[in-house]
């Protein structure tokens, strides 16, 4: 916290003698007087509560009404201008600039993640408990959006791995709830990026992230090992899940398991060919064979997730015979595009043939209050995703948080009008999109058109892709979530920071996801309590020109309620130990409150009692105005030869009684 102009020139006033007024200038702009008087003729220095007093204009209510509408205007000018029409549609920056070399980076980025996102959203729509096009619904309609807000080239808009983990958890599979759920996320996004609340990702920490995501990356990898064994098995919970595999691992069936093994060894491999390097290591040094022979491996290592799914679906188009299918497939797939239509505000009744009740009536007042939590939790989730991807290639340029949170927030909202479920930028596909060369959001409207045609020319072929072979893509891709490696230097930096991490990982397993995200902050807003009600006080034991020791404490942060009981006990127990006049300064405390303020009038009354002198030096503005309103009497000086003299003459006059 910076030192406001005021403080600096009250820490600087050299021997006072008469009245001064220094001015002081707020955070609002108001300006206010501090009247010094002339020091006391008995006690040198200034006294609190009746002589020290910080004054400033009142203002009656009729005067604050009549500003009201002088503010709408001044707020209504500040909001529609040129730059913050350009900060908050930031395609208007970029397009008039826009040129033939960007086209053709954006064109090739494109297509590359647009290979990589139908695979990953046929297999994200599994993790999400949905049919295989609802994974797809949700991959164009945001590409397009976020091209006219994104304020990040390299954030390619749909569904991730962890949104679709969330979404299961809240819908249990229930199209409606997903479709609707989706719909209120963006509303809540956007809200709270009109509202500036980008900060609150501030509040989970690296540890509590790294513990999320691992946990995260576990319960995905559990929840497609059915998949990959071809067994059934429901579970919200890492612990559900496991259960619930181990009861039914006897069914495995031997073509779901053999190609699902098979697909995690040839994707691991095929994620090394990028690194494969033919000719010498500088690209200007190679030869045209060997520059496209090196395009041609990294093409293949990217686009192996695409590769994967045709081979095993031309695999699984081979064995399939008249309905005998030697593996589980994803079935039929809905060809041409979603209807647009509102999202679904309840969940209708659905019965059997048998006239039995399948699915239950429900309204939306249920369906919101299924949701519960995961409205604030998957939104500020999707937004940590979307930032870590802006932040990871931003080459040092600061992250528009707030225009993340509209731009994903818009995209959600339009998303929920073709059936789609919450999506976000995508770590993986960002990689894939930076490491293309894209170079503006533009590159988003070939992967969105991309899906498009897979939707209206492709979606009969996806009947034939084994559940086996997308459960495979998944398991390769998340097993890298697990983020083993920052526990090594965590613990060679900060060994307690260990502890939300671990807590919050143990918890997003056995708990429902939410409640082990709110564990991990809840720990380390507990941490940061501790710390802030455990200030400091670096002691000093000093001398007067005239021989009296005194003792200098000074705290090393503001007084604020968690604290004032400890510093309390500090304070006195140092008075009690050395029986010397005690001097608190107050030079690193820039904020106290109505509970420090009440402990410090009790610490006044402690040292009165046992007529030991306390006085405070250097005590900010701010402070003093807190002191004041609880009435304190206290003694406070700016100048260090002020304070000696004083002790001198307070030591000298208890002499003489």
């Amino acid at each position: 916290m910076s030192r406001t102009s005021s403080d600096t020139q009250l820490d600087k006033v050299q021997g006072i003698k008469g009245a001064s007024v220094y001015n002081i200038h707020g955070l609002a702009g108001s300006q206010g007087s501090l009247s010094i008087p002339p020091i006391h003729r008995d006690v040198p220095g200034y006294r609190g509560s009746n002589e020290f007093i910080l004054s400033d204009d009142k203002k009656t209510t009729m005067d604050q009404l009549r500003e009201i509408g002088p503010w709408c205007r001044r707020k209504y000018k500040s909001i529609f201008r040129k730059k913050i029409l350009y900060k908050r549609v930031p395609v208007l920056s970029w397009l008039p600039k826009y040129n033939g070399e960007d086209a053709i980076g954006d064109l090739v980025a494109g297509f590359t993640v647009g290979l990589t996102v139908i695979p990953q959203a046929l297999a994200y729509s599994s993790i999400a408990g949905l049919p295989a096009a609802y994974g797809l619904y949700g991959s164009f309609l945001g590409c397009f959006i976020y091209i006219l807000l994104g304020s990040c080239k390299d954030v390619p808009m749909g569904p991730t791995a962890i949104a679709s983990l969330l979404t299961f958890q809240v819908t249990n599979g229930i199209w409606q709830r997903a479709v609707l759920l989706c719909f209120l996320t963006g509303l809540v996004e956007l809200l709270m990026g009109l509202f500036a609340l980008g900060f609150l990702i501030d509040f989970v920490s690296g540890p509590v992230s790294s513990g999320f995501t691992s946990a995260a990356a576990l319960i995905i990898l559990s929840s497609q090992v059915k998949d990959l064994l071809g067994i059934t098995a429901k579970g919200n919970t890492f612990v559900e899940q496991w259960q619930a595999i181990l009861v039914d691992i006897h069914n495995t069936r031997l073509g779901d398991a053999v190609m699902g093994f098979t697909c995690i060894v040839v994707l691991l491999l095929m994620r090394l060919l990028p690194r494969v390097k033919f000719g010498p290591p500088e690209v200007e040094d190679q030869s045209l064979l060997q520059k496209i022979m090196n395009k041609t491996m990294w093409l293949v290592g990217t686009a192996r997730n695409a590769i994967i799914v045709v081979v095993c679906g031309s695999i699984g188009a081979a064995f399939y015979n008249n309905g005998q299918m030697p593996f589980k497939m994803i079935g039929d797939v809905p060809k041409g595009l979603p209807s647009v239509q509102p999202p679904p505000f309840y969940v209708p009744e659905v019965k059997d043939a048998n006239g039995t009740i399948t699915q239950e009536y429900e309204s939306f007042g249920d369906m919101l209050g299924s949701f519960g939590s995961m409205l604030i939790v998957i939104p500020l989730i999707a937004l940590l995703e979307d930032v870590a991807i802006c932040k990871a290639f931003a080459n040092g340029k600061p992250v528009d948080a707030t225009q993340e949170l509209i731009a994903i927030g818009v995209s959600n909202i339009a998303n929920s009008f073709v059936q789609g479920y919450p999506g976000t930028g995508a770590l993986s596909r960002g990689a894939v999109n930076n490491a293309s060369g894209v170079r503006t959001p533009f590159g988003g409207l070939y992967t969105g058109i991309i899906v498009i045609l897979a939707l209206l020319f492709f979606t009969p072929y996806f009947f034939y892709i084994p559940k086996a072979a997308l459960a495979a893509i998944i398991i390769a891709a998340v097993i890298f979530m697990v983020e083993v490696r920052v526990v090594k230097p965590m613990w060679r930096s900060k060994k307690t920071d260990l502890i939300p991490g671990i807590a919050a990982f143990i918890a997003c397993l056995a708990l429902p996801i939410e409640y082990g995200i709110l564990v991990g902050i809840g720990l380390n807003v507990v941490f940061i309590l501790y710390h802030a009600a455990r200030p400091k006080l670096h002691l000093d034991q000093l001398i007067t020109p005239c021989g009296i020791k005194y003792l200098m404490l000074t705290p090393d942060r503001s007084l604020i309620f968690p604290s004032s009981d400890f510093v309390r006990n500090l304070i006195n127990k140092h008075g009690l130990k050395n029986q010397t006049p005690v001097v608190i300064d107050c030079t690193h405390i820039y904020g106290a409150d109505f509970t420090a303020a009440q402990v410090i009038d009790t610490l006044i009354k402690d040292f009165k009692m046992r007529n030991q002198m306390l006085l405070f030096l250097n005590l900010k503005p701010s402070v003093c105005n807190v002191f004041e309103g609880a009435e304190l009497e206290y003694r406070v000086f700016y100048d260090i030869e002020q304070l000696e003299k004083a002790i001198q003459e307070i030591r000298r006059k208890s002499f003489q009684a």
